[in-house]
């Protein structure tokens, strides 16, 4: 293991992010002793703080997000006191010749840039650290998604990021890869002889992931106008859980390796036409309607005006290599939805031949469903065929029940990480294997793209749902077409 940086260096320290998930996060580390003696915090954002007042908002936060059985006033003074505040503008070279001197006799020591900012400001960031000479060998740099806008945007970036940084030194977030449960996808299938001589299309029928919201737009009118439920949500998060679960076995769990068999799979999605684009996917955006028992407005109301972009998309994809031929994998992602909730559904063919079906009586064999919830409660449920009690004289009746593992019970004495804890210690530590490579990255992009253009090819407009439904009804029809139903 390399020495962990003993600089991080924040920009976008003000934000909400920083607030509700990076700093408690770094709480947590420091309390588990996980950060280096002589850690430095250096936040940054646009305007101007004495190290005082950014201290003070800090603990504010703390005292908001950090659980009370966990919070100490002691703890939050130590790591306050590890940070020091410099405001910066990308392009302003005293500033981040401030930021420097902050630094200064320590650069030996490892810094770890986060930029937890708009996207067009990563390039512009990074120059100016390289400008003030605070990129060297011992520099690592973390980004939040999304990484451009498209696959041109995209490749953009990554020119200008990597002129400055190697690649085994860049580490593009996506914060679904620090979520224990997606980890535990990794181990469900390579650490179980029973499921992976089966996770092929000689016994799986389809997939289903779902990504479901309730929220609206939150605040984040500038953002997400024009940019919408498949850029914001398929092309990173949906894109990464079916990478896990498609992938092949890989050599070794390292980050060459996983990350390997992830872009393999990206590069194998099939590409959509103007006519896959009308049959095989479905735009929606939410008008007013209930959820959670609650009145809320629909999304040209919180908008202010008329817009064509999707808040839900529904997509028929297929993964065109040996092991998935023809297995469709089934994909939705929505805002206003009835729950918040992130699942997986392997639909498991029938079996070959029934022998419960003599006589002419029903025997009500379905076939298997593994189950696999991210959020909010951690699941696995395995829906298996059961004999019901009694004396049979009508023939065997079998009936589906549930094996159920609830990770949080099975771990109930173990403090359930923030993802954010994980990737912060990674960036820290120089471990990229779940961050997100380049390759993966533009794979990714590469195959929205070709839906973009199939839906600008095709005039696929927005439907309407009612906040407080899973997506338009031609979302129920993209998957009943083919005799199988949304899980819900």
């Amino acid at each position: 293991m390399t020495e962990r940086s003993a600089t991080l260096i924040l920009f976008g320290a003000t934000g909400d992010l920083a607030g509700r998930m990076l700093f408690p996060s770094l709480y947590n580390l420091q309390e588990d002793g996980l950060l280096p003696d002589d850690f430095l915090i250096v936040a940054s954002g646009r305007s101007e703080r004495s190290d005082e007042a950014f201290r003070a908002e800090v603990t504010a936060d703390l005292e908001k997000y950090i659980k009370p059985e966990r919070y100490s006033a002691e703890a939050v003074e130590k790591l306050t006191s590890r940070i020091v505040y410099c405001a910066a503008s990308s392009g302003n070279a005293d500033q981040f010749e401030a930021i420097a001197e902050r630094v200064k006799g320590r650069e030996d020591k490892g810094i770890a840039v986060y930029l937890s900012t708009p996207p067009s400001l990563f390039a512009p960031t990074a120059q100016s650290l390289a400008d003030a000479g605070l990129v060297n060998g011992a520099t690592r740099i973390a980004m939040e998604k999304p990484i451009g806008h498209d696959l041109q945007s995209s490749e953009e970036v990554n020119d200008a990021i990597c002129a400055l940084f190697d690649e085994e030194r860049i580490f593009r977030v996506d914060h679904y890869l620090g979520k224990e449960t997606v980890q535990n996808l990794i181990a469900l299938r390579f650490g179980n002889m029973l499921f992976e001589p089966l996770w092929n299309a000689h016994a799986i029928d389809h997939v289903q992931i779902t990504v479901g919201e309730t929220v609206g737009l939150e605040g984040r009118v500038s953002y997400y106008d024009g940019v919408g439920a498949l850029r914001d949500m398929v092309q990173n998060h949906v894109l990464q859980i079916l990478s896990i679960i498609a992938m092949e076995p890989p050599a070794r769990f390292d980050s060459t390796s996983v990350r390997d068999e992830k872009v393999k799979v990206l590069r194998s999605l099939r590409p959509f036409s103007g006519e896959m684009a009308k049959t095989q996917s479905v735009r929606g955006q939410y008008t007013n309607g209930a959820v959670g028992g609650e009145i809320v407005k629909g999304y040209a109301e919180e908008l202010g005006e008329t817009s064509d972009t999707e808040t839900f998309v529904a997509l028929k994809a297929y993964v065109d290599n040996w092991r998935w031929a023809g297995v469709p994998f089934y994909l939705r992602t929505g805002k206003r939805m009835p729950t918040r909730h992130s699942e997986i559904m392997i639909q498991f063919k029938p079996v070959a031949h029934s022998i419960f079906g003599e006589n002419g009586f029903s025997t009500g064999l379905e076939p298997n469903t593994l189950i696999i919830r991210l959020q909010p409660e951690e699941n696995i449920r395995l829906l298996i065929m059961a004999k019901e009690p009694g004396l049979d004289r009508g023939g065997v009746k079998l009936r589906e029940v549930g094996l159920d593992v609830s990770l949080t019970a099975a771990f109930e004495k173990q403090r359930r990480r923030i993802a954010y804890e994980r990737l912060l210690l990674d960036l820290l530590e120089g471990d990229t294997t779940l961050f997100v490579r380049r390759d993966e990255v533009e794979a990714q992009w590469q195959w929205i793209d070709s839906i973009i253009a199939g839906w600008r090819e095709a005039g696929v407009k927005v439907a309407n749902y009612s906040a407080g439904n899973w997506g338009p009804s031609s979302a129920i029809a993209l998957i009943e077409r083919d005799g199988a139903s949304w899980h819900e």
